[in-house]
């Protein structure tokens, strides 16, 4: 199932907004280690994984985007490492030629002024001029499944990139965790437009009664308060 972005129309999306609407649906919060962040900040992008685990050599990349439609993100798994900058300017504007709309490395990347220019989205966990130095053995899945961090994907995900980080959802579970989240959203800019009003958000959400409860069950969480009142979970 390929992501369709319509579902994202007129709706300013977070990858807070998605992880707690995983939370609220019980779906797993699958995202990307600490540190993922876009080169250029204020970028977004979703779409479905292209997968691509690296192995020291740039031939990956390319059959990697030979395989992808356009819209899909290509994930690349470098393994973390910082010690070698798997992608550059080259691989960026292959795949931005082929209508990728951006790139996800679970690694460093180098040639950051040039990837700018050619303007594709690019996450990773930092830069490193050097480029890799060594053939490492090739996986018999490294166009099916990409490791990041601790969440391992497929062509049947979809990921969610930005400045907060990377999260992916099963794209079977996109168009119902988006409802959520677009539901979670609106909710939550409620809240704060009140709380710009003088209305203090413990008031908002009754932490008062919920201390009351607390006292006479002390198993009765924040979270079970909310939901009896039909407030966001997340907060």
């Amino acid at each position: 199932m390929s992501f369709a972005t319509h579902l994202l129309d007129g709706f300013d999306w977070t990858t807070p907004f998605i992880a707690d609407a995983c939370t609220a649906l019980q779906l797993p919060v699958r995202s990307g280690p600490p540190g993922l962040k876009p080169i250029v900040v204020g970028l977004k992008v979703a779409g479905r994984v292209c997968p691509a685990h690296h192995a020291g050599s740039v031939d990956v990349f390319l059959e990697a985007v030979a395989l992808a439609s356009a819209g899909d993100v290509l994930v690349i798994d470098n393994t973390g490492r910082l010690d070698e900058g798997c992608i550059g300017d080259l691989v960026a504007g292959e795949a931005h030629m082929a209508g990728l709309a951006g790139i996800v490395v679970w690694g460093a990347h180098r040639d950051t002024a040039a990837i700018q220019s050619i303007g594709i989205p690019v996450w990773s966990l930092g830069t490193y001029p050097v480029g890799p130095q060594e053939l490492r053995s090739r996986s018999r899945h490294a166009l099916e499944a990409a490791t990041v961090g601790r969440a391992t994907v497929t062509r049947d995900e979809v990921v969610f990139a930005d400045d907060d980080g990377v999260v992916f959802v099963s794209a079977a579970d996109s168009a119902r965790v988006i409802a959520s989240a677009r539901d979670i959203a609106a909710r939550e800019q409620a809240q704060a437009a009140r709380l710009t009003q003088g209305a203090l958000l413990r008031t908002q959400l009754d932490l008062e009664a919920y201390l009351a409860k607390r006292r006479d069950d002390p198993d009765h969480t924040f979270r079970d308060h909310l939901r009896a009142r039909g407030g966001a979970i997340e907060i």
